[in-house]
């Protein structure tokens, strides 16, 4: 059975639709979200699922020490990032190499790096007219948004979009395209 734990900052829908879609897989399951909120709404969601929870601070994630002792008790075939807004640690990414994934809410290399999140891209997006747009699963490595792309699939901006429906839209292709994407990495 492969491990998959997930680090995440919010609501964490993208790590319940994660965890879900493993929930009855005989080949991979979620064994642990990682968590830098202690108010954040993944932790409840988590916890519908009997999924364990680490909570760790900037401190904890910058030295070594406790995160890389936490991670080693669940043994990750595979990390990955849903909505985990903070640069992942250059120890972790060098120990992990490969297999470390994030989802970026837009076509990289367009549209990334820090700050580029959210509804910052979709803003961008609509402020310079873009006619696609879509999603990017990758590789995680040293810097933000620049790892090897996995997986991408993209859609019509259509006229009269506005942030919520760009926003609905990359939710909803997010969902699909991110464990299609684990399934991949992982082999399974």
């Amino acid at each position: 059975m492969k491990s998959i734990v997930i680090f995440a900052s919010g609501s964490g829908t993208n790590a319940e639709n994660i965890i879900r879609h493993y929930a009855d897989c005989p080949k991979a399951r979620v064994t642990a979200v990682f968590c830098n909120k202690p108010d954040a709404g993944v932790i409840e969601r988590a916890k519908k699922w009997n999924v364990p929870v680490v909570l760790f601070s900037r401190e904890q994630c910058n030295t070594e020490g406790y995160l890389d002792e936490q991670l080693s008790l669940y043994k990750p075939d595979l990390i990955v990032l849903a909505g985990f807004l903070w640069l992942f640690p250059e120890r972790l990414v060098k120990k992990y190499r490969d297999h470390i994934l994030n989802i970026h809410p837009a076509l990289l290399p367009a549209y990334g790096g820090k700050g580029m999140f959210g509804e910052h891209v979709h803003r961008a997006v609509l402020q310079n007219g873009d006619k696609i747009h879509g999603v990017t699963v990758h590789k995680v490595n040293e810097k933000y948004d620049e790892g090897e792309i996995v997986l991408q699939e993209s859609f019509a901006v259509e006229p009269g979009e506005t942030l919520t429906s760009l926003t609905e839209k990359i939710h909803k292709l997010e969902f699909s395209i991110y464990p299609q994407a684990i399934s991949k990495i992982l082999g399974i």
